[in-house]
């Protein structure tokens, strides 16, 4: 939905928001708020971290418990991310219509759900799971909120501070599981942040118009120089192919999944080169894709690799 400025086109969009919030139940605009997808994508590393980390045999009680906690400071980045950018995505046609721009939502009830959440999770996190992992988690939220978030609209090396909060779940689920910062946290945490740059670079070259009228200093800007943002994504997409052999250094899987990591890794680089040789919207939608399929194919391989090892 595009955003109208003019006073006709503002009446317009407010009758289609007012009949839109009388049809959609207001439980559904909290879920909303929690970004459920990404929330499960991550919940999903957790897990994996969970059962990386374990040394004995593992309890679903704890999983629960981690999950349940950690999921619920995840919701909470997304909640009081979007009420601290609920004016700058009131500019932007695809996140004009959530629920804080749009209206639905007061932005008192935002900050105070978002609250509650990061409160309720780190508490169970702290009773339930371990001091590490509520002390983690908090300073990842705190990374996210309070750091990534403002910097957004001042400088374009935000991209790398927001990679280092979104590289931390499946650490969360190694501590979680009582496992130590080690040189197998490391390897996950590296090869989730390096992935990051290819999948973000292709999501703001796509909505760089729209980042640049909201202020927002993404990189690349609204009118990047020709193949930088290519060169960018190949840069990367080549440097995580020796990080994610870290993961087979650290012991946590064989020359199987090295085989794997091999082979993905250079699908990751085509398709970057494929975007450095024709920025395109059709270029990029493709990295993009690749990368949601690059990386839960990695952590499919690591984990029957891992337990294979174990068995």
């Amino acid at each position: 939905m595009s955003v109208v400025l003019d006073p006709q086109g503002s009446m317009e969009l407010s009758a289609t928001l007012t009949a839109r919030a009388d049809a959609t139940p207001r439980w559904r605009e909290y879920f909303s708020l929690t970004k459920p997808r990404i929330a499960v994508m991550g919940l999903v590393t957790v897990a994996l971290g969970f059962m990386l980390g374990t040394t004995a045999e593992w309890s679903g009680v704890a999983l629960g418990h981690a999950l349940l906690g950690i999921g619920l400071v995840a919701a909470s980045c997304s909640a009081l991310n979007q009420w601290l950018e609920r004016d700058s995505d009131r500019l932007m046609a695809r996140t004009a219509n959530r629920a804080l721009p749009s209206g639905r939502l007061l932005p008192s009830e935002v900050l105070a759900f978002g609250l509650l959440l990061a409160v309720i999770g780190l508490t169970d996190l702290i009773w339930f799971v371990n001091a590490l992992t509520a002390l983690l988690s908090a300073v990842t939220l705190l990374l996210y909120v309070v750091v990534y978030t403002p910097l957004k609209r001042r400088t374009s090396l935000c991209t790398t501070i927001g990679a280092i909060p979104g590289a931390m779940p499946p650490v969360l689920g190694w501590v979680a599981a009582g496992g130590e910062l080690n040189a197998g946290a490391f390897a996950l945490f590296a090869t989730l942040f390096v992935w990051q740059f290819p999948h973000f670079l292709a999501i703001a070259w796509l909505y760089r118009e729209q980042y640049a009228a909201a202020g927002l200093r993404m990189l690349p800007q609204s009118r990047p120089a020709p193949r930088v943002t290519g060169w960018l994504c190949v840069g990367y997409a080549l440097a995580l192919i020796p990080v994610s052999l870290l993961l087979k250094d650290a012991a946590l899987a064989g020359d199987w999944f090295a085989l794997i990591a091999v082979v993905l890794g250079l699908g990751y680089v085509a398709f970057s080169v494929r975007f450095l040789l024709a920025e395109s919207i059709k270029t990029a939608r493709q990295l993009l894709w690749f990368s949601l399929v690059y990386l839960p194919a990695l952590l499919l391989a690591l984990t029957w690799d891992h337990w294979r090892l174990l068995s």
